[in-house]
């Protein structure tokens, strides 16, 4: 503990944490839409009440990992993986699938997105997964810079084009 602060502690996702993953996951949304608005969502009014009824749903699956960074009893971070099996469109083998990775904003940089990857990392070692994989925004370079000191490699690019749809020929063309 430092000075009289409790420890974060990690632990798995019950369904009494909906509300805070749906409001970590809200800011998921946000933060993405802001690295490049036409790729990713954008939150709307229901954006934290659906995503929190999307991870409650995935907390009773058995190939779903759904961990919680709490500190004095409030949830601050939280991570989510799949275990999954081959994937001939990734072309990879099975692996489990980092999905979301997120901690409150003025949490960061204290370790927590760390203390929620080891705890990851070692429940999906002893459920067999052999790798872990994940996507990350282009421009999010504080998480690329987290995920690199906990071992990751990078591996792929995703890359986006817009397409017209309004039957116009392509200024490219």
């Amino acid at each position: 503990m430092m000075g009289d602060r409790p420890a974060v502690v990690v632990r798995r996702a019950t369904h009494a944490d909906a509300t805070a993953l749906g409001r970590l996951g809200a800011l998921l949304v946000e933060e993405h839409h802001a690295f490049d608005a036409q790729r990713f969502l954008a939150a709307r009014k229901g954006t934290e009440e659906g995503y929190g009824k999307f991870l409650d749903s995935q907390l009773d699956d058995p190939d779903v990992l759904i961990l919680v960074a709490e500190d004095g009893g409030a949830v601050i971070g939280y991570a989510y993986a799949g275990v999954e099996g081959v994937d001939y469109m990734s072309l990879r083998g099975p692996a489990a699938v980092l999905h979301d990775l997120i901690v409150a904003a003025e949490r960061r940089s204290q370790g927590v997105g760390g203390r929620l990857l080891e705890a990851m990392f070692a429940e999906l070692a002893s459920r067999g997964a052999p790798r872990v994989v994940l996507s990350t925004a282009f421009r999010n370079e504080a998480a690329q810079r987290l995920f690199e000191r906990m071992g990751f490699r990078r591996t792929m690019v995703e890359m986006t084009r817009e397409l017209r749809t309004d039957g116009l020929p392509d200024e490219r063309s």
